[in-house]
């Protein structure tokens, strides 16, 4: 890599690729022809032909590829299965620490403090070498994936989402994405709802009505993560809390935020970051209660952030919606209000995990009875990728990242 006037741009200098197995002290520690996800297989995507990969580089920018190192060879010490969960957890947790306090840093970092995308990246290598690693145990394939899944969602933050026990202090739960579409040239996008959960979590913000708490956690853009339960386990155990508002976040429409009115209980079968589709309904999480509702409607105070002036983006109320005539076949989109009995197609914010990540978070708000919740999703505007085609980063692709992430925290402080 190379830096030419605020452009990080990738040059074919030697880099360590997917699964980040190769500095392992024991080679026979991992078997590198296990397949991996299609998600795990873009650690090798480039840029340019012949040049570094992409996701590799980004990790190698923040400072993070001695702590895949680490990881990687200390798995390969674990040698009873208890104490495998335990590392691994330990791990991951400690993964998402690093990524919010380089976020959060008050003192210059290497490499732009907001950008989301190693946390996404360095995610992708540890799982990798979990799915890769060659225990000294008996592990059958459903402990090795109940293993990634203990990894994952703690380098997501579900294992550190603990608010302070302090009166008079209001608890606002958020989640952002992964980034997502990364095929091609777009492997090097950025998600600003992740960025945004990265510079929230733990955050405490002095606001005119008193001080207000912060817990964040990135999901995956994933159909399966989500049958798994993830958005349930972490709104879930936020509800326990007690919490004051929940606010889902995702990237949405170029140049303006939208508080969306209406999320609804259906999927459009757009392929996700493992290029698996999922067409229906949307199913139930296995141990939460989950009242059927096709639609449910936001109770965020929509006017109170439109009329903020958070700026510099616009802040939109989004009435739209759209239900089924015929299912399958005929829809019918409006901006007034559903029809009791016919089935939800989607809500203001579509008909993907981002419409999903309200509808659950909600549907279990409502579920557990939690009516003076706050309870909502905020879409972002679009954010771009740097203008030369090799390049990481450029300052106007930070600039934009960082207005949109900023603009979040103070959305959410309104809230």
């Amino acid at each position: 890599m190379k830096t030419i006037a605020g452009l990080v741009v990738l040059t074919a200098i030697a880099l360590t690729l997917s699964p980040a197995v190769a500095q392992a002290q024991d080679a026979n520690c991992y078997d590198t022809t296990a397949p991996l996800t299609v998600e795990e297989q873009r650690l090798d995507d480039t840029l340019v032909i012949g040049g570094p990969a992409v996701g590799p580089s980004l990790v190698e920018l923040a400072g993070f590829d001695g702590r895949v190192t680490d990881f990687t060879t200390k798995l390969c010490r674990q040698v009873v299965p208890k104490q495998a969960q335990q590392f691994v957890e330990r791990e991951g947790n400690a993964l998402w620490k690093a990524a919010v306090a380089r976020a959060q840093s008050t003192t210059p970092v290497t490499h732009d403090a907001y950008d989301d995308r190693p946390l996404y990246w360095a995610r992708l290598q540890l799982s990798s070498a979990l799915r890769q690693w060659k225990p000294k145990f008996a592990m059958p394939p459903n402990d090795r994936a109940k293993l990634i899944q203990r990894f994952d969602w703690a380098s997501r933050g579900l294992s550190d989402s603990a608010f302070p026990s302090r009166p008079g202090v209001r608890k606002i739960a958020v989640t952002g994405f992964d980034p997502f579409q990364l095929s091609g040239v777009n492997v090097r996008r950025a998600n600003p709802a992740g960025a945004a959960a990265l510079q929230l979590d733990g955050r405490e913000i002095s606001t005119p009505n008193g001080k207000v708490v912060l817990q964040a956690a990135v999901l995956p853009v994933l159909w399966g993560g989500f049958d798994e339960g993830i958005v349930e386990q972490f709104y879930g155990s936020a509800l326990q809390q007690k919490p004051d508002a929940f606010v889902t976040i995702s990237q949405g429409r170029p140049g303006r935020f939208d508080v969306e009115r209406w999320a609804a209980r259906w999927r459009g079968g757009f392929g996700d970051n493992n290029n698996v589709g999922s067409f229906g309904s949307v199913p139930n999480a296995a141990g939460w209660p989950q009242p059927v509702d096709e639609f449910i409607e936001t109770s965020l105070p929509f006017q109170k952030m439109i009329d903020a002036g958070t700026g510099p983006f616009a802040v939109n109320y989004n009435l739209s919606f759209c239900e089924w005539i015929v299912v399958g076949s005929q829809q019918s989109c409006r901006t007034d209000n559903p029809t009791p009995g016919r089935v939800a197609a989607s809500g203001g914010g579509g008909d993907y995990l981002s419409n999903e990540s309200m509808y659950r978070a909600n549907r279990l708000r409502i579920g557990y009875g939690a009516t003076n919740v706050l309870g909502g999703h905020l879409h972002t505007p679009v954010l771009g990728q740097p203008v030369v085609p090799a390049a990481l980063t450029d300052p106007a692709f930070e600039k934009q990242r960082r207005d949109i992430a900023d603009q979040v925290k103070a959305l959410v402080s309104v809230v």
